[in-house]
């Protein structure tokens, strides 16, 4: 089913609407949630939690990429859920955060919205500079949370050579917000 129609079933309160986002987007929120949290039982009640704050805000918003859109009240919800859960040990999302910590600053450390907003329009930019490839690995990685090992073996490339580039798109990165004046 198209995402509009969906988003019609939403607007008319009609209970199909979760089935066929469920049908269309589960496998694609629980992929964001399990790698994330690394545990099956809260992933599964993070994207049930994403259908149930999707059908409160539907209406009165209506997304223009409700696949993308999905995916960051998923993400969101998943690492709210993880900072509940955070435990003694290092963990696949912890080891992500932490190697962009250098590049990018913390949520905690940023006082206003514009400078949030600010923050993501040179992101996008410097993607924007990437090809497609680097695009791709960088986004599955800090977006969607793949693990190196699982990004390696989708893209037929060694751990040791992947890790090696992430380091470099990470270092590009911040030279690129120090260049836009975005303090680290």
């Amino acid at each position: 089913m198209e995402d509009e129609k969906i988003i019609e079933l939403y607007y008319e309160r009609n209970e199909l609407a979760v089935a066929e986002t469920e049908s269309k987007f589960g496998k694609m929120l629980f992929s964001i949630a399990m790698n994330i949290l690394s545990n099956r039982e809260d992933s599964e009640e993070t994207v049930n939690d994403t259908y149930g704050k999707t059908w409160n805000s539907i209406p009165p918003q209506k997304p223009d990429h409700f696949g993308a859109w999905l995916g960051k009240i998923t993400r969101n919800l998943s690492i709210s859920r993880w900072r509940k859960n955070k435990a003694q040990k290092r963990s696949g999302i912890e080891t992500m955060l932490s190697e962009l910590e250098e590049c990018i600053p913390s949520g905690e450390n940023i006082e206003a919205e514009s400078e949030s907003k600010e923050i993501t329009a040179a992101i996008n930019s410097w993607l924007e500079t990437l090809g497609k490839e680097d695009r791709l690995y960088f986004i599955r990685r800090y977006w969607f949370g793949d693990s190196v090992s699982e990004l390696s073996e989708k893209a037929n490339i060694p751990p040791k050579k992947l890790s090696s580039k992430m380091f470099r798109l990470r270092k590009n990165l911040k030279e690129f917000l120090e260049k836009e004046g975005i303090a680290l």
